[in-house]
Parts: C-alpha cells; structure tokens; sequence
C-alpha cells in the first residue's frame, strides 16, 4: 500500500515536442515504513533523497552544480504522508493492494565487446507495488561490485519503472543473470544474458 503525490510542469513545447519535469514524488508504503522522495525530468531522475542518510543524491549529469535542495521538505513530506497513509489504510478495512507481474528485459549499454568494460542494464516495468529485490548473478554466483539502480521512476498508469546496472568485462564464457523477486511472482524472476545474445527466460527453483 502506498501514498503518492506529485506536480507536473509541462513546459513549451520546442520542435514539437514537450518537456515534462515532477517534482516532488513523494512514495511511501507501509512495508517496512519506508519511502522515497525525487524529482524527475522527461522521465529521467534528477535526483532523490537518502531519508537513511539524509542527503541528497544527483543522477543527471551536471546536475548537482546548480540545484539546491532543503533535505527538511523530503523529510517533512515522508511524516506527512505516512500520517495520511496510516489513516487510508484505516478506511479501506486494511484491503490489500493489488500485485502487478513486473516486465524485465537486459540488455548492454553500448555494443558488446570481448574484453572491452560495459555495463548491463536490466529494466524492470510494471512494478506495483513499490517494493522489490534486483540482484545480479555472474555464473551463477551472487555479485554485488559495480552494482547500481534507480529509485522506483513514476509512470502515468500508477506503477513504477527501475533499472538496475552492473558494470562488467564482457567474456565469451561469462553468463549474467538479472534475479527480480516482487510480490506480482510466484517465484524469483531470472532474466539471462551471455554470448552476446539474450538466452532465453527461466525462473528460479528455489521457493
């Protein structure tokens, strides 16, 4: 379950096309009671939040150089909307929020070289509801050095868009897996990639 707010300013369009900038996502659920707090420009994150560490964190390039932020609104906002979230959980009888199955592909930055490094990129859409687990697998082994990602990215049906990203040294004998695990599956989701070319989907045996 989960309480979400944010503005849009659509700016002039310049060459037929618009620019569109939220500011202010506010997301929080009662998992874990936790949330987050970000700005977004044409789809693209611009900064959020550390409510952990309390700073904030620049994604867009250059960004940092010329935007200011109050970490004291994030934080304010965070009470606010849990307040408000505690009292519509209330009214709904504690109904439980529907599972979306989340969509997953992987796939490498830039064309794939033998030796040359690289980053994979696994994209999971349709998240709803916010909160889920993206790891990566290099031959079957856990690998958490030179993993990033996202924070949950807004999309105009309510569900929520995250990349993962996992910089590598492309090898004709490497195997990577992306492993997504969310409420919407029955079991964690692998997604494959290696030699080149995406292998096929498989799910994972564990319970």
């Amino acid at each position: 379950i989960l309480s979400l707010l944010f503005c849009t300013s659509l700016l002039p369009p310049h060459s037929s096309a618009d620019h569109v900038g939220a500011y202010g996502i506010n997301v929080y659920h009662s998992y874990g009671s936790s949330g987050q707090y970000t700005h977004e420009f044409d789809g693209d994150e611009e900064f959020y939040v550390d409510l952990d560490k309390r700073e904030t964190v620049c994604w867009l390039s250059g960004f940092s150089e010329f935007k200011y932020f109050d970490i004291q609104t994030a934080l304010i906002n965070m009470a606010i909307f849990k307040y408000n979230l505690d009292l519509l959980i209330k009214r709904s009888n504690y109904t439980a929020a529907p599972n979306k199955v989340p969509e997953v592909t992987v796939f490498p930055k830039a064309p794939v070289e033998l030796g040359q490094p690289n980053t994979l990129i696994c994209a999971v859409d349709n998240i709803f509801p916010p909160v889920i687990n993206i790891s990566w697998l290099s031959n079957g082994h856990s690998v958490t050095q030179g993993v990033s990602e996202t924070s949950f990215l807004s999309k105009s049906d309510d569900s929520f868009l995250k990349f993962s990203y996992l910089t590598f040294l492309p090898s004709a004998d490497d195997v990577y897996d992306c492993k997504v695990e969310h409420w919407g599956l029955d079991q964690p989701l692998l997604r494959h990639w290696g030699g080149y070319e995406p292998c096929l989907d498989l799910h994972s045996n564990s319970g």
